[in-house]
């Protein structure tokens, strides 16, 4: 792993500086995180963010989609992963039904997520968030909006699909991302569009971009941190890359320690 500088490590906190990355055709990188141990970790390797997604209902609760995931628990997980990474973006989804129902409710639910430690807060959907955006931007609360494929969606989508393919759909996205940008959102996040898709959208908008599957023309990548480490123990998506085997790893040292144990080796004698 590269050295960070001290200048890096003190810069990716502020939004300011994805802004001034940007400009400068540097790119960044998030990773998801749900606990204390593991955003410590991250920061330490040299990461620039880290979302607390609602994400954590497959992965950390077997879920099989997000819809589960509550207000509060974000709220629990958000406190625990900026205690483990206090120089790294904190970013914070909001689950669902936390904020359809208009803007006075989303502001509600942020100002939970920033009290908690989140540094912006992100929400997904296309135009019509155009409006909360607006209504949290105008409040103080940093938004990163969410395209493309939306997981909390997921059912009227039906299933976890591509999106953006058609012509139409393509030029509505990028209207979409134009929009929430102009209505104050600091950052867009795009799930799983054509990677042309994703650059011309970077190229259209002022604010950074993030891409989960949406190519490599983004200013940001980021990518689940169970599909990372390969811990999933199952399906990862075909946009990700496993780094390591981490499955193989746990089930390893935890197989040792059983064994020590029941053997008499472990623990030793005084």
């Amino acid at each position: 792993m590269a050295m960070e500088t001290a200048d890096r490590k003190a810069d990716r906190k502020s939004i300011g500086s994805w802004e001034r990355a940007k400009r400068n055709g540097e790119r960044r990188a998030l990773i998801t995180a749900y606990d204390y141990p593991f955003a410590k970790l991250a920061e330490a390797a040299g990461i620039d963010g880290i979302l607390i997604g609602d994400s954590l209902g497959m992965t950390v609760q077997g879920e099989r989609d997000t819809l589960r995931v509550t207000l509060e628990q974000m709220v629990y997980h958000t406190g625990m992963v900026a205690r483990g990474a206090p120089a790294c973006l904190i970013m914070a989804d909001l689950p669902f039904g936390s904020f359809e129902a208009g803007p006075a409710q989303a502001f509600a639910s942020a100002a939970q997520l920033l009290k908690a430690g989140a540094d912006i807060v992100k929400l997904e959907g296309g135009a019509a968030m155009v409006e909360t955006v607006g209504f949290l931007s105008a409040r103080a609360v940093p938004v990163c909006a969410h395209i493309g494929l939306t997981p909390q969606h997921v059912r009227q989508l039906g299933g976890f699909r591509k999106q953006g393919k058609t012509e139409d759909a393509a030029a509505r996205m990028i209207e979409d991302a134009a929009a929430l940008a102009e209505a104050g959102a600091r950052m867009v996040l795009m799930e799983a569009i054509p990677a042309g898709l994703g650059a011309e959208i970077t190229r259209r908008v002022r604010v950074p971009t993030i891409g989960i599957g949406a190519g490599n023309g983004t200013d940001a990548q980021i990518l689940v941190m169970h599909d990372v480490l390969g811990l999933t123990g199952g399906y990862v998506p075909g946009f990700a890359k496993v780094y390591a085997d981490g499955a193989r790893m746990v089930r390893e040292a935890i197989g040792a320690y059983a064994e020590e144990v029941r053997t008499g080796i472990f623990p030793p004698a005084e």
